[in-house]
């Protein structure tokens, strides 16, 4: 099957970036769209923000009611986003009402006064907002097809890009005028237990792909913010793999020794262990052989900078001066109700504006937990990585287990082989009344490494690991070596990935 090619095809962009993105540069010139959703979705909002944006670009547009929010209303309520601005009206954005004509005169004077504002005004971007008394009105389905087909005429005649907004009352319905039309856009608001996401479908669009299914959005005082699915828009990387031969340093020497030299650079670390195991204080060394030339950044969900810059204090000393200069920059986000896409444009955004080098996300956990279908965060994390590999980050991700002791691990994620190229392991054991913290390495991506367990202690200078693997054995087997003076200082745990 070939694939449609539509950017020799004039565009009318959004102004959402991230929609115009899911819809390969914006909407067709001339074309008709229908804009759909139950109340409260967001529709009036989206048109706005498309009109504004034209008249902020040069061209006029046209904001037609039926039956729809008083104007004066709608600017109220649209006046605090940062989209809106007075000085376009009249001149450049037009708002008129059309319903008087179409109550007295039927849907013929209505498509009369749209041809005649749109020549009169220049108009370039048309709303018909109120689709839905159209349809009530019409005397039958055909008069109403005859009618879209003559708005569809008229835009086509002018290269006036035209939407009808439709208020249906529920998803999915599918009416007459769906045939006819250029494209349609479904807003939706759904409920996930006590919590809400919006999201945006692209049901049809022709003369041109676009990106498929569901994309979540949300609206705030920017107006609409559109996320498009990672895992579609980065089904491919933006640029060639970068992975080489060199070599990173963890920030703890034994441990790079266990890993034949380091962390191959470019790759994706996970590092499993159950909570208070030390995975938290050993991302932090890892970001403390951060430098300018070499900058570093923590993506993480259960502690603030603040917090993560009195632990750096406690555990990592190196590190708080790191931190103090923006060498590492710290992006905490509660994980509470979030969107897994805009975490991740969140991230890669920082990423690309400050060249990183070293990425630790402490706490895979955080992003499953927003994901609305659990499904997809396979395939989320498998485009995530493969993006950083291109920008050239080594990346070091926790992810904590429920087992907190023995030999046993359950992983709350399926395939983690897929999911990171080197893991690391990190456990408790029991033994006589005392707990024995154990390091292992898993695998390295096309390397050899130490496979042999090695017995480790948190101190206030770090992770510790014993560099001889006879202490372990002593431990698994029972017989663990005489401690002779006293134990070494355990750093505190505070935070809740270890």
């Amino acid at each position: 099957m070939t694939k449609m090619d539509g950017s020799k095809l004039d565009r009318v962009p959004s102004g959402v970036a991230g929609l115009d993105t899911i819809l390969g540069g914006g909407f067709l010139k001339g074309g008709l769209y229908i804009i759909q959703g139950t109340p409260g979705t967001g529709k009036t909002t989206l048109a706005n923000q498309i009109c504004f944006h034209h008249a902020a670009c040069g061209g006029h547009a046209l904001y037609v009611t039926l039956l729809a929010e008083y104007h004066a209303r709608m600017m109220q309520h649209l006046g605090s986003m940062s989209f809106f601005d007075a000085s376009m009206i009249p001149d450049r954005l037009s708002y008129i009402s059309g319903f008087g004509v179409l109550r007295q005169d039927g849907l013929r004077s209505l498509l009369d006064l749209v041809r005649r504002e749109i020549a009169a005004r220049g108009v370039s971007v048309l709303i018909l907002d109120g689709f839905a008394t159209v349809q009530r009105t019409a005397p039958s389905d055909q008069e109403l097809k005859e009618f879209v087909h003559e708005m569809q005429a008229v835009a086509i005649a002018t290269d006036c890009t035209t939407f009808l907004l439709n208020s249906v009352q529920s998803e999915g319905a599918i009416t007459p005028e769906h045939t006819m039309v250029d494209g349609i856009l479904e807003l939706t608001d759904q409920l996930f237990g006590w919590s809400a996401e919006r999201s945006v479908q692209v049901t049809k669009f022709r003369g041109t792909d676009q990106m498929r299914g569901r994309h979540a959005f949300e609206i705030t005082d920017d107006g609409l913010v559109v996320y498009p699915r990672i895992d579609v828009l980065l089904a491919r990387p933006s640029q060639p793999d970068q992975s080489g031969t060199e070599r990173v340093s963890t920030g703890v020497d034994q441990l790079d020794a266990m890993l034949g030299g380091g962390l191959p650079a470019a790759s994706t670390t996970m590092v499993m262990g159950p909570s208070g195991a030390g995975k938290t204080t050993l991302g932090l060394q890892f970001l403390s052989r951060c430098s300018e030339a070499e900058p570093g950044l923590l993506f993480g969900f259960y502690e603030t900078a603040s917090r993560i810059a009195a632990k750096a204090s406690g555990v990592c000393p190196s590190l708080r001066g790191l931190l103090d200069s923006g060498v590492v920059e710290v992006l905490w986000q509660p994980p509470t109700d979030g969107l897994i896409d805009a975490y991740g444009a969140q991230l890669l955004e920082a990423v690309r504006r400050r060249g990183v080098r070293r990425l630790f996300i402490d706490g895979l956990g955080g992003i499953q937990g927003v994901a609305r279908d659990p499904g997809r965060v396979g395939h989320y994390f498998n485009a995530l990585a493969n993006e950083l590999r291109a920008q050239g980050v080594t990346t070091v991700y926790t992810l904590e287990v429920a087992d907190i002791i023995g030999p046993n691990i359950r992983a709350p994620l399926g395939d983690l082989s897929s999911l990171a190229e080197n893991m690391i392991l990190l456990r408790y054991l029991e033994l006589r009344s005392r707990l024995y913290r154990l390091i292992s390495i898993l695998k390295v991506r096309d390397s050899d490494f130490d496979p042999l367990l090695h017995e480790y202690v948190l101190t206030s200078h770090g992770l510790q690991i014993e560099s001889r693997s006879g202490s372990a054995d002593d431990i698994m087997t029972g017989f663990p070596r005489d401690v002779t003076g006293p134990p070494a200082k355990v750093a505190p745990q505070t935070e809740p990935g270890g």
